[in-house]
């Protein structure tokens, strides 16, 4: 079993608690890993580094901050397929959709932050007063385990090219891949204890980095519930928020959509990183075209292939572990009690050969079900009919969610509909996302947006100075 370390002012070292948190395969359900379990001491040891670092790293010219994102985006080029295997093995994540998406997003972050660090315009000059836009300061990432590599860097990416210093911790559950962009900071060269990593337990290390005083900022992705905690403790000293959290997000198909590229892109985002993620979960479909939908629904399915995460072919690996197992079976239970009709998928019964959960389509779904409430993260597709489009908006938008979205029909008609969807990104006619576009949600789904450059302008303060 590997050994892991801390990596706290550009070195390597032990936990202070000489404890372990091991880390399991989903796919083989055997620990093959194992990272210090951090405590206060750790916290406390990034925190001076970072403090160290800060002075020499935000006075940097935006160019040459700019250099370093650029060397950690040719690092991940080079080693794409060594950092791949890593979110392979502890998330699950299909090989196949890994290399495509949780390795080649961050590449495209680093590369899209560092052209946004050179031409950032950081000051403004107006009658009376010139505006600036300085570095927060130390900035805290606390990360979730369904995009181990990805939402590290679409969060820290646009903090380190803005001028602040960051600590990680990444989620107990997939903390390995994180080491790929320590690795990285420390081929490019970046100065010490500008990036720190301090892997433990949520309720601990996470804890303790949303309290402390000397972080100015806490960025955090997760349940809603656990955001509303880290924001209670965070706001304890008036730091700046970042908040990407929930959803339940609704894809419509309009009267005058194109039925199957509806059916396949609403398939495949819910279903891709085997439904952890904060997709497109609730269908709302016409009434009248309801055979037809289902009859597709049914038949693309099938092309889609459940297993080994390694196998090249395999589209649907495992979830993250025993919990989030146990937690889906629940809710497709639920679903059945609730008198949804389960016409794709199955309860799945047992575990012993990896925890692996084959796709579900529910219909006949009505938006007051637990199961088109609640975030289900698993790969379990709501579907609901409706009669009229006002109906369609009003179903879409009765949610405590608002996180992403999609709509397809006539191209006006669509982006009409898409204007009254309260969401923070609406995919219309599937078009694909881009780091240009900022992701965030409306309602319970956060606070704040990540990429694009209002995500870069997330991690700066706002100076007047009056002349």
């Amino acid at each position: 079993m590997e050994t892991y370390r801390l990596f706290i002012g550009g070195e390597w070292i032990e936990g202070d608690s000489g404890t372990y948190i091991e880390v399991e395969n989903p796919a083989t359900k055997k620990a093959f890993a194992r990272v210090p379990e951090g405590n206060g001491a750790d916290v406390e040891k990034a925190v001076e580094a970072a403090e160290r670092a800060l002075p020499q790293w935000s006075g940097l010219a935006p160019e040459e901050r700019a250099a370093y994102i650029d060397k950690i985006a040719d690092y991940f080029e080079e080693h794409k397929e060594e950092i791949g295997k890593t979110v392979t093995k502890e998330l699950g994540a299909p090989k196949k959709m890994v290399i495509d998406w949780h390795v080649a997003s961050p590449v495209a972050e680093a590369r899209f932050f560092a052209e946004t660090a050179r031409t950032f315009p950081y000051e403004e000059k107006k009658e009376g007063v010139i505006i600036r836009r300085e570095p927060v300061g130390i900035v805290a990432g606390i990360t979730p385990w369904n995009y181990p590599l990805d939402q590290v860097t679409v969060k820290l990416l646009p903090a380190l090219s803005a001028g602040n210093c960051v600590i990680v911790k990444p989620s107990q559950q997939t903390p390995l891949s994180v080491y790929a962009l320590a690795k990285a900071v420390e081929a490019a060269g970046m100065p010490k204890g500008v990036f720190n990593v301090v892997t433990g337990r949520g309720g601990a290390v996470g804890n303790l980095l949303a309290a402390h005083k000397k972080i100015r900022m806490i960025s955090f992705t997760g349940s809603t519930g656990a955001g509303i905690e880290v924001g209670r403790l965070a706001l304890s000293n008036v730091k700046k928020i970042a908040l990407e959290l929930g959803g339940k997000s609704a894809s419509v198909l309009l009267k005058s959509g194109d039925m199957k590229k509806a059916v396949e892109s609403t398939l495949l985002k819910c279903f891709m990183n085997t439904g952890q993620t904060c997709a497109l979960t609730r269908f709302i479909v016409p009434r009248e075209r309801k055979e037809e939908t289902e009859v597709y629904m049914k038949e693309f399915t099938q092309t889609l292939k459940v297993g080994d995460p390694m196998d090249e072919t395999v589209d649907i690996g495992p979830v993250v572990n025993e919990n989030a197992f146990k937690k889906i079976k629940g809710y497709i239970e639920k679903g059945l009690e609730e008198g949804a009709d389960m016409i794709v998928g199955k309860v799945p019964e047992t575990c012993e050969n990896g925890y692996y959960v084959e796709p579900v389509i529910f219909t006949e779904v009505d938006n007051k079900m637990v199961i088109a409430r609640e975030e289900i993260f698993g790969p379990v597709l709501c579907v609901i009919y409706y009669d009229r489009e006002d109906e369609a908006l009003e179903i879409a938008n009765d949610s405590p969610y608002g996180l992403s979205g999609a709509v397809f029909g006539e191209d006006e008609e669509a982006r009409a509909f898409a204007e009254k969807m309260e969401t923070g990104v609406i995919h219309v006619n599937g078009a694909p996302f881009t780091v240009q576009a900022p992701f965030g949600g409306y309602k319970e789904s956060g606070i704040g947006r990540e990429n694009s450059v209002f995500s870069f302008d997330e991690y700066l303060e706002i100076k007047s100075v009056l002349v």
